[in-house]
């Protein structure tokens, strides 16, 4: 089985940049808006998805889930998002 994955960006209103990963981007953001899916994206509304990577296992979505929340990560993705 070949399932996909994916890393996800979501812009919040205060600014703030949640990080996560999923199997199904569109039921994931829906959950974040309907403030079950995160506690941050409980706290801080979501406005939208910002940044989006599609990758082919869990474990490969995990690191590079824990890559952009790491300080390289960070900078490398307020790069990414300046140039979108």
């Amino acid at each position: 089985m070949n399932e996909q994955w994916f890393v996800y960006v979501i812009l919040c209103e205060d600014g703030s940049l949640y990080k996560g990963h999923t199997n199904n981007i569109e039921r994931r953001y829906s959950q974040h808006c309907s403030g079950t899916g995160a506690l941050h994206t409980k706290r801080h509304k979501p406005v939208k998805i910002v940044y989006t990577e599609q990758l082919s296992s869990l474990e490969e979505a995990v690191k590079r889930e824990k890559y952009l929340k790491s300080g390289i990560g960070r900078e490398w993705l307020k790069q990414q998002i300046k140039e979108l």
